[in-house]
C-alpha cells in the first residue's frame, strides 16, 4: 500500500520546471540564459537523488525523503544558478569579456551561492540535535540534494558560461553592446521607485506589514500535530473510501485501533492483566475490547475507540489509559502494561516532536544570528534578520493551519480532508525557510553594505541595495513559489502540505519582508544597522562572502562620524 500512495512528482516537478522557465524567460529575455540555470538545476538535483539512492544502503531514509529531495533541490538549484548567471550578464553588459565576467561572476555571486548553500545544509543537518530517527533521514537526504545543486552551480555553470560566451544575452543586448551603448542603470527602474518610496514612509509601512504577517499567524495559535491517513485523502481516492466504508461497518475507530501489550511472566500478572480487560470494557470512549491474547511472557489486547484516530478523544483517552487505569492495575504486581498501534505511535511522535521545537528553533536561530553577525560585523543585522526568520515562519505556518486544520479551501486544491498537521512539517519546513530567508538576507544587506562601505550614507545605502537587488529576489522568490506550488498538483496531503507552506513562506518573505519590512528597519535604524562592539570584533573571526578583492569595512560605532564625513 505505501507503493500505491507514494506520492508522484513526476508531473509537478514538470509543471514546477516549466512555470520556472517562463519566469527565467520574462527575467533575461533569452533563451540560453533561461535554459542554463533549469540545466544546471537538473544536473545537480540528478545526482543529488542517486547520491541519496546509495545513502540509503547505510542509513534510513523514510521513503518520502527523495520527494522532499526534489522539491528543495530543484527550487534552491535555479535559484542559486539565477544569481550566478545574473551577475555573469551584468558584467559582460558593463564591458567585461565572457571569460573574466564568468570569473568575477563566481568570484562575488559564487561566494554568497557557496554562503547561502552551506547555510541550507547546515540547517537541514541541525534536524539531527532532535535525535528523532524518521525526521533526520529527511535532513539528511535534503542536504545531500542541496549539495550537489550548489557544486553544480560552482562548476558547472561558470563552464557552459564559458561555453556560450555572449550569446548568454539577448539580441538586443547584444547589439547594444556592439554599438558602445552603456548598460541602463538597474537602479534607475520602478525599484528605484518604490525604494525611495519605503525610505520616505518607514514607520507606517513597517507597521502596516507587520499587522499583515502578525494577522496571519494567529492560526497558529490553534496547531495541532499528527500524522495523515487515509481518512485525509481525497474524496474521491479509494483509500477513503475503504476507510469510510470501514468506520461505517465497524465504528469510527476500527481504523485506529491501540494495542496494549503486558509482560505476563507470573500468574499474578496474567491475572491483573485480564482483570484490566475487563475494566476496559466500562471504560467510556472504548467501544470494543478483545480477549487477552497470551503469547510467550507477554500477552496483548486489541482496544478499538469510540472516536476517529484522529480526534482529540483519542487522543485523550490515550492519556487516560497510561496515566490512571493501567498504573491502578500494575500496583502490586510484576505486570507492565505498554500502550501502542498506529494511533498511540503517531501521537507520540507528535509530542516528541512538540517538546523538541523550541530547541531545534533555538540552535538555528543562534546559528543564524552568529553566521550573519561574522558576515556583516553587526548585531542589528543578524537580530532583525532572527525575528524576520520567526515571522515568516509564524505566518506561514498560520496559512497551513487555516487550510489543512480548519479546511479553508482544501477541497479546491483537491488535497483531501481537513486534520492535524504533519508532525514532522514545522521542522523540516524551518530548516528550509531558513536556509532560503539567510540567502535572500544576504543578498540584500551585502549589497546594502557594500554601499555603506562606499559612501558611509546609511539611508543612501539602504535604497541603492534595495532597488540593485530587488528585481532578482523577487525573480527568485517567484521561481521558488512555483516549483513549491506546482507539488500541491501530487494530490497527497503531506507533499501539498510541504508545498503550500514553502510557498506562503517564501512569498510573504521576499515580497513583504525582504522588499518592504527589513530596508525600513534599516532606515529607521540608522547608523546602528553597523555597530558591532571592538572588543567582540577583536574576538570574532572574519568571515568575507565579498570578493577577495574588496576590502570589508572596517566596523563603526554609530556615534562616530563617517570618515568621509568627518573630512568635509
Amino acid at each position: 500500500m505505501e507503493n500505491a500512495l507514494r506520492p508522484s512528482v513526476g508531473i509537478s516537478a514538470a509543471v514546477g520546471v516549466a512555470a520556472a522557465a517562463v519566469v527565467l524567460f520574462i527575467a533575461f529575455g533569452s533563451l540560453l540564459a533561461m535554459l542554463l540555470p533549469l540545466a544546471v538545476a537538473i544536473a545537480g538535483l540528478a545526482s543529488g537523488l542517486m547520491t541519496v539512492g546509495l545513502a540509503s544502503h547505510a542509513i534510513s531514509i523514510p521513503s518520502i525523503g527523495p520527494t522532499l529531495g526534489v522539491l528543495i533541490g530543484l527550487g534552491v538549484g535555479i535559484d542559486y544558478a539565477l544569481f550566478i548567471v545574473t551577475r555573469h550578464r551584468n558584467n559582460i553588459k558593463a564591458g567585461m569579456s565572457p571569460q573574466d565576467a564568468a570569473a568575477s561572476a563566481l568570484n562575488s555571486a559564487g561566494r554568497a551561492v557557496l554562503f547561502a548553500g552551506a547555510t541550507v545544509c547546515i540547517a537541514l543537518l541541525g534536524m539531527l540535535v532532535l535525535r528523532v530517527g524518521y525526521v533526520s533521514g529527511l535532513g539528511i537526504a535534503a542536504a545531500i540534494t542541496v549539495l550537489f545543486t550548489v557544486a553544480a552551480a560552482v562548476t558547472l555553470l561558470p563552464a557552459l558560461l564559458g561555453v556560450l560566451g555572449l550569446r548568454v544575452l539577448s539580441r538586443r543586448e547584444r547589439r547594444r553592446l556592439a554599438a558602445g551603448r552603456p548598460a541602463r542603470d538597474g537602479a534607475s527602474t520602478w525599484w528605484a521607485r518604490l525604494a525611495g518610496f519605503v525610505q520616505r514612509h518607514p514607520l507606517p509601512l513597517a507597521a502596516a506589514v507587520a499587522a499583515v504577517m502578525v494577522a496571519l499567524a494567529i492560526p497558529v495559535l490553534s496547531l495541532r500535530l499528527g500524522s495523515s491517513d487515509a481518512a485525509n485523502d481525497p474524496a474521491a481516492s479509494t483509500t477513503h473510501q475503504a476507510y469510510e466504508l470501514l468506520a461505517d461497518g465497524f465504528g469510527p475507530g476500527f481504523n485506529g485501533p491501540l494495542q496494549l501489550a503486558g509482560t505476563t511472566t507470573s500468574p499474578a500478572a496474567t491475572a491483573a492483566f485480564t482483570h484490566l480487560a475487563a475494566t476496559l470494557n466500562t471504560e467510556p470512549g472504548i467501544a470494543a475490547i478483545s480477549a487477552p491474547v497470551p503469547g510467550h511472557g507477554a500477552s496483548v489486547i486489541s482496544v478499538t475507540p469510540t472516536t476517529y484516530p484522529e480526534d482529540a478523544a483519542t487522543s485523550t483517552l490515550i492519556g487516560h489509559l497510561r496515566d490512571a487505569i493501567i498504573p491502578a492495575t500494575e500496583h502490586g504486581t510484576s505486570l507492565r502494561v505498554y500502550v501502542g498501534g498506529i494511533t498511540a505511535t503517531n501521537g507520540d511522535f507528535a509530542t516528541v516532536i512538540g517538546h523538541k521545537l523550541l530547541i531545534f528553533i533555538a540552535v538555528i536561530l543562534g546559528f543564524g544570528f552568529l553566521l550573519l553577525m561574522l558576515a556583516f560585523r553587526s548585531l542589528l543585522i543578524p537580530a532583525v534578520a532572527a525575528v524576520m526568520n520567526l515571522l515568516a515562519a509564524a505566518a506561514s505556518f498560520g496559512v497551513l493551519v487555516a487550510i489543512f486544520q480548519y479546511g479553508w479551501g482544501l477541497r479546491l486544491l483537491n488535497l483531501g480532508q481537513a486534520g492535524p498537521v504533519e508532525s514532522f512539517l514545522p521542522v523540516l519546513m524551518l530548516a528550509v525557510l531558513f536556509g532560503l530567508s539567510t540567502d535572500y538576507e544576504v543578498f540584500l544587506v551585502s549589497r546594502i553594505r557594500e554601499e555603506w562601505a562606499a559612501t558611509g550614507d546609511n539611508h543612501h545605502a539602504v535604497r541603492t541595495g534595495q532597488a540593485t537587488t530587488g528585481r532578482v529576489i523577487i525573480a527568485a522568490a517567484t521561481i521558488m513559489i512555483c516549483v513549491f506550488s506546482a507539488f500541491i498538483l501530487s494530490g497527497q496531503q503531506i507533499t501539498g502540505e510541504f508545498g503550500l507552506g514553502l510557498a506562503a513562506a517564501v512569498l510573504l518573505d521576499a515580497f513583504l519582508l525582504r522588499t518592504i519590512l527589513v530596508p525600513a528597519i534599516m532606515h529607521l535604524s540608522g547608523r546602528a544597522n553597523w555597530w558591532l562592539p571592538r572588543w567582540l570584533d577583536r574576538l570574532l573571526p572574519h568571515l568575507s562572502i565579498e570578493p577577495a578583492t574588496q576590502q570589508p569595512a572596517p566596523p563603526r560605532d554609530p556615534q562616530r562620524p563617517h570618515p568621509q564625513h568627518a573630512a568635509r
